[in-house]
């Protein structure tokens, strides 16, 4: 089951660059997503059957280097790189190198790692930052800012390329228990996530992840600041 769950992620991934390809921008956005949602259930049900395999950690990664590597980047490039020659490919294949050192870096150091933190921004939600802002451009339509549009996705592309491989952490959320019981209050504002999700799902799907993009940054910074910190109280005392 794990694996057929890949395999459908696998699918997801493969038609987001079918559709990216025929001009099909937003659907092609929402695949990337359902991609994610897949990768989010194989592992789980894995643990949740104890049918985790070598094979299956093997076959998962090779579904993320095309869902979340190669999927986001075409996506981007004939989105709005396809007319910018050298520097529209150039950019989208930052990316997708990227991605593909971060997942080898990810499987390399999978049982020495702090679970925890993620080393550099998770492929998935670097995915999810591209596919979220295409979605929602797509659906705000022609707005009279768009001459600035394809450096902006430029940046963000690659920036998302080298927060991949950086050393910046970031929260993996995977200490937080789903298995006991809930509080009122916890289900309460998940519902209210759900909702407001369902709002506007492009936008608010895309200010969530730029969101967790950011927060790497401004953690490792508050970081450095303590770091100077203790320094100059050890040189004082």
């Amino acid at each position: 089951m794990p694996n057929v769950l890949t395999t459908f992620g696998l699918f997801s991934g493969f038609f987001a660059i079918i559709l990216a390809t025929k001009g099909q921008y937003a659907d092609a956005a929402v695949a990337i997503f359902v991609a994610m949602l897949f990768d989010g259930l194989d592992g789980r049900v894995a643990r949740l059957t104890n049918t985790q395999s070598s094979f299956g950690e093997q076959y998962d990664s090779m579904a993320d280097m095309l869902s979340f590597c190669v999927a986001p980047a075409l996506l981007m490039y004939f989105w709005q790189f396809s007319d910018l020659g050298k520097i529209g490919w150039l950019g989208a294949f930052v990316y997708t190198a990227a991605g593909a050192l971060r997942l080898a870096r990810f499987n390399a150091q999978i049982n020495v790692q702090d679970k925890r933190y993620f080393q550099g921004l998770p492929s998935p939600a670097a995915a999810a930052l591209i596919a979220g802002m295409v979605w929602a451009k797509q659906n705000i339509g022609v707005t009279d800012y768009d001459q600035y549009l394809t450096l902006v996705s430029w940046i963000i592309l690659v920036g998302a390329g080298v927060l991949m491989v950086s050393n910046v952490r970031y929260y993996s959320f995977k200490e937080i228990n789903l298995k006991g019981r809930s509080s009122f209050k916890l289900l309460l504002i998940a519902t209210l996530i759900i909702i407001v999700i369902t709002l506007w799902p492009s936008a608010i799907l895309f200010i969530f992840f730029f969101i967790y993009a950011l927060s790497g940054l401004i953690m490792t910074m508050i970081e450095v600041r303590k770091k100077r910190q203790f320094k100059k109280r050890v040189k004082k005392a």
